[in-house]
């Protein structure tokens, strides 16, 4: 019916008695977006109207990620409603809203935060996105730290980012008059054969109301050292172990930057075996056009370091349990569609 209705150009023709109703059929998904009885109209309404002016900008913007149906479904079901929660959550702040968003690889961050700019653009409202990695360490500080500790071979766990940096990045953010420029880190993935470097920062100036600060594991907390000891694969030898309480224990540096979060989403696998069957899926799309491309074995190797550092079902299951530090848990499925919404 939406579809229907933002495609044809129909200044009516929408039953909104039936759009209640389908937002109360989830009421773990309504409450998590603060929709209840007493404004769900009033919602309706509103988000009508937004989803008529943004549809064709998202429609340009992630046509060729979505169908028109999916893309609809999941305005309406995922982006606007977030997007309208994150504007109540700024209303009084006077100072940017930093919102942390965790998420695995292919859990969809990336267009997460694309979408909400988008939205937020059209309500009036101005964000910046800033990534845990672009907060690495200087190829040559990584340099340095390898010789120090030869198994941090790539770029990523606990210890082979700039805490400091991040921390004055989101301090400039919220405290600045808007009158002044903000420099945020960027990094390049491409630099040293792949290693990566951080570059020249990039510039802002102007207001900004939102901050999207995302990565793999932004907001995860040390967890119990017990917890280590009978831990899942593949953590499996004593080297494994000991190497998953080093960065159990790195972890803990983090939890100044992680202060400055005003709020954070959870892009949550149930099964986060899903990671590595995607990233395959992405490399042998990449050799099917003749590009380079990694092999399944060096995937394997490469997701399983991850998995040793901060094993998802130790650091970020827990989370989705947690209201004390977790505002909304977005379930990604297999096929990469969002499941349920919750708040913990």
């Amino acid at each position: 019916m939406l579809l229907d209705w933002v495609t044809s150009g129909a200044a009516d023709g929408l039953d909104k008695q039936i759009l209640i109703d389908s937002l109360l059929d989830s009421p773990q998904r309504a409450s998590a977006f603060g929709i209840v009885d007493q404004n769900i109209e009033d919602y309706v309404e509103k988000s009508t109207r937004l989803l008529n002016a943004v549809y064709p900008p998202c429609l340009k913007r992630f046509g060729k990620s979505f169908s028109p149906h999916a893309l609809v479904k999941i305005l309406w079901e995922i982006w606007m409603p977030l997007s309208l929660q994150l504007v109540r959550c700024k209303q009084g702040l006077q100072r940017p809203l930093i919102q942390g968003v965790l998420g695995g690889q292919g859990a969809g961050k990336t267009t997460l935060s694309a979408a909400l700019t988008l939205i937020l653009s059209h309500l009036g409202y101005r964000t910046v996105s800033l990534s845990i990695d672009d907060l690495y360490k200087t190829y040559a500080e990584r340099t340095q730290l390898r010789a120090v500790d030869p198994r941090l071979i790539w770029r990523g766990p606990p210890g082979t980012h700039d805490v400091d940096l991040g921390i004055k990045t989101l301090q400039n953010l919220i405290t600045r008059d808007s009158s002044q420029s903000v420099h945020i880190p960027r990094f390049d993935k491409s630099l040293w054969q792949g290693e990566g470097d951080r570059i020249l920062s990039e510039i802002v100036e102007g207001k900004i109301d939102f901050v999207l600060f995302e990565g793999w594991f932004v907001g995860a907390r040390p967890v119990a050292d017990g917890l280590l000891l009978e831990a899942p694969h593949p953590i499996q030898t004593e080297a494994d172990r000991i190497f998953a309480q080093d960065m159990n224990n790195l972890l803990q540096a983090y939890l100044p930057l992680w202060d400055y979060l005003d709020r954070l989403m959870v892009l949550y696998l149930p099964d986060y075996r899903l990671s590595k069957q995607w990233r395959k899926q992405a490399e042998h799309q990449m050799i099917a056009q003749g590009k380079q491309g990694m092999s399944d074995a060096d995937i394997d190797e490469f997701v399983e370091y991850f998995w040793r550092s901060l094993h998802p079902e130790l650091f970020i299951t827990p989370l989705t349990q947690r209201s004390d530090l977790v505002d909304l848990v977005i379930e990604i499925k297999a096929d990469h569609s969002p499941g349920k919404v919750y708040a913990p």
